[in-house]
């Protein structure tokens, strides 16, 4: 659908009596900018901000601040929290970052502070024994994280509740078929609806019962949580969700997902080949009168649909404003961008999105942050705040 953003969407949270109005935007040019904002756009309405290298191997507190795989955002302090993942004998932690973006530019990036988490005995969780993928931030001050497994023996894919200073308070359930041990392509987006009573998770790559398609579409499945209470996270759904074709068999997977409401849904796809650099495209999804496939052994029986999703944006549509790369990329800004999150709203009815790129600690890859502004008038919340 490419040459419009949304097209007259209404979204309602349940017993919340609220509407979610979202900007309207027609079939416009590619180039098109907002009527007087000078501003470049990776699509129509979608508003490119600039990016940032500055964190780029650099270290703070003992810690490289590299792998870093997802990011979320505290509306209350202003800050974000970018998770480290992979990090092997290294304690795991989150930073605390300050990324200021104005109205129509993005600021440079700093690191304020760095958190070791800590499992139930209050001893340091590391790469052996958490992989943390994905975070988000609650209402209650707190952080969610998933994780696709520890690389020791037995570690299983996990989501994790904890304290903003590092100290563990809850594990939620995890469906018995996500139990397929040391895995790099279990649990690695996760998202809090604005009103805090969904919680959604998607693995990276299909379970090895649901397979891919011909085209290397990976089918896999979105697990919805409903949250009954403190300590009371509880599933109810599964979701199909189809990935695009791949370019190999491995291609293309879910890195992220942001949750605009009980039923619709921002999907980061990645993909990378080796000598043809990476894809990174965001879809808003609808799960909104979807099938629940929990009692579906395979996603690959016939007769069942997909969750409906539309193109946002590709990122290698957006300007490379000056970047640079030392692989082999369509556009120079394109990196291994695993984490995504809304921040502040901005004028004129637009909502901040940030990308942040993981780097694997490896020199030829950056850790690159990329401000965006989306035309989401208003979310449900106290002033506004999606606090994913």
């Amino acid at each position: 659908m490419k040459g419009t953003l949304f097209s007259k969407i209404g979204l309602s949270i349940s017993g919340a009596g609220t509407l979610i109005a979202i900007l309207t935007i027609g079939a416009v040019p590619a180039v098109a900018e907002r009527p007087g904002s000078g501003l470049a756009t990776c699509a129509p309405g979608v508003e490119f901000l600039g990016f940032s290298d500055a964190l780029n191997k650099t270290a703070f507190g003992g810690f490289g601040v590299n792998e870093l795989s997802a990011i979320t955002h505290d509306p209350y302090q202003r800050v974000y929290y970018a998770v480290a993942d992979r990090a092997g004998p290294i304690q795991s932690h989150v930073f605390t970052l300050d990324i200021s973006v104005g109205a129509e530019a993005l600021g440079t990036p700093t690191v304020l502070a760095v958190t070791v988490l800590k499992n139930a005995d209050g001893d340091p969780f590391n790469g052996v024994t958490f992989d943390g993928e994905s975070i988000v931030f609650t209402r209650h001050s707190e952080l969610i994280i998933a994780s696709e497994s520890g690389s020791g023996a037995g570690e299983q894919p996990e989501i994790r509740r904890f304290s903003l200073d590092g100290n563990h308070l809850e594990e939620l359930p995890v469906p018995a078929r996500f139990l397929i041990g040391p895995n790099n392509l279990t649990f690695e987006g996760l998202a809090l609806s604005p009103n805090g009573h969904s919680l959604f998770t998607v693995n990276e790559g299909p379970l090895a019962e649901d397979g891919r398609t011909g085209d290397f579409r990976s089918r896999l499945r979105i697990i919805h949580y409903e949250n009954r209470g403190p300590g009371e996270f509880e599933v109810v759904t599964e979701y199909f969700y189809l990935t695009q074709p791949g370019r190999t068999p491995s291609d293309v997977g879910v890195a992220e997902i942001i949750a605009l409401s009980e039923d619709d849904l921002l999907v980061l796809e990645r993909g990378f080949v080796a000598g043809q650099g990476n894809t990174v495209r965001i879809f808003r999804v609808s799960v909104e009168d979807a099938a629940d496939v929990s009692d579906q052994p395979t996603l690959a029986a016939p007769g069942l649909t997909p969750v409906a999703k539309e193109l946002v944006f590709d990122v290698a549509d957006c300007p490379s404003a000056g970047a640079e790369t030392p692989q082999v990329q369509p556009n120079p800004l394109l990196d291994n961008y695993e984490a995504m999150t809304l921040g502040p709203r901005l004028p004129g009815g637009r909502r901040l999105l940030l990308l942040l790129s993981d780097d694997n600690g490896n020199a030829a890859q950056v850790t690159r942050i990329v401000a965006l502004a989306l035309p989401i008038r208003d979310l449900v919340g106290d002033e506004g705040s999606n606090v994913n």
